[in-house]
């Protein structure tokens, strides 16, 4: 009788589980910026009732795929509703490491156009009935990253941001002062890409903007440390198991802050 009552037990906590799985809902979702045509994704718990924490997720220099969308059901998730950004496009998006480098370099040289194309996300997310427009953030990893700090820096409107080894320099430093956003800055301590004096740069403009900032360096950690598929294939980008669980969990009560 025991052993049934405990296989039932069980039996119903899987259910339970997979039901909860269930309630995420995802939608592709077009949007615009200017005239250019955008295609995101939103990702949301519809168990949740009533509106909740909204989050921007910014996607890798490949531009938004399957591993973003992964992290905004994650999201989902935990409550939050996830809409991944389109940096580059409706259809534009890279198959190859150079392909990725034009793409990515393209925004990084023109930091205006960058904001404006993330300024429309976050203006996307809040328009979701599901959101709190007065509780977002935005998260982005190593193109994303430098993408939701150049967010901050353009004076938005929103709670914090959380970068996943980011590029951390800006042509404009002095436009720290401009940032209402929490700051979280998660890097890979080995990061070959974002060297100690970029990383000395960032904290020198952070803390002379009176910026309420946190940083957090990951031992033997490289460039896209939480990137599953960075096998180590491209030097000096190789996923971290440790690195990556830490890092989630540094997001996790950076946004119970945020939001409480």
């Amino acid at each position: 009788m025991i052993c049934r009552m405990k296989r039932m037990l069980w039996i119903c906590g899987l259910m339970a589980g997979l039901m909860a799985r269930a309630a995420v809902k995802t939608e592709v979702v077009t949007y615009k910026e200017g005239d250019t045509t955008l295609e995101g994704f939103v990702a949301y718990d519809d168990a949740v009732k009533g509106p909740r924490p909204g989050i921007v997720v910014v996607h890798q220099w490949t531009g938004l795929g399957e591993y973003e969308k992964k992290r905004a059901r994650m999201l989902a998730e935990l409550g939050y509703v996830a809409f991944c950004a389109d940096i580059y496009g409706q259809g534009v998006r890279a198959s190859n490491p150079g392909e990725a480098g034009k793409l990515a370099g393209k925004y990084k040289g023109d930091r205006a156009l960058l904001r404006r194309r993330v300024q429309a996300a976050l203006a996307q997310l809040r328009t979701f009935p599901q959101v709190n427009t007065g509780k977002v953030a935005a998260i982005g990893y190593c193109f994303g990253g430098t993408t939701v700090l150049e967010l901050a820096r353009s004076g938005a409107d929103l709670a914090g941001v959380v970068s996943f080894h980011g590029g951390l320099s800006t042509p404009t430093p002095e436009d720290a002062k401009n940032i209402k956003a929490r700051v979280l800055a998660l890097h890979g301590a080995d990061d070959p890409f974002v060297p100690a004096p970029e990383v000395a740069d960032f904290q020198k403009e952070m803390r002379e903007a009176g910026v309420d900032w946190q940083f957090v360096a990951y031992g033997g950690a490289v460039h896209s440390f939480t990137d599953f598929g960075a096998t180590g294939a491209m030097a000096g980008a190789k996923y971290n198991a440790k690195a990556d669980a830490r890092s989630w969990e540094a997001m996790k009560t950076f946004f119970a802050d945020l939001f409480r």
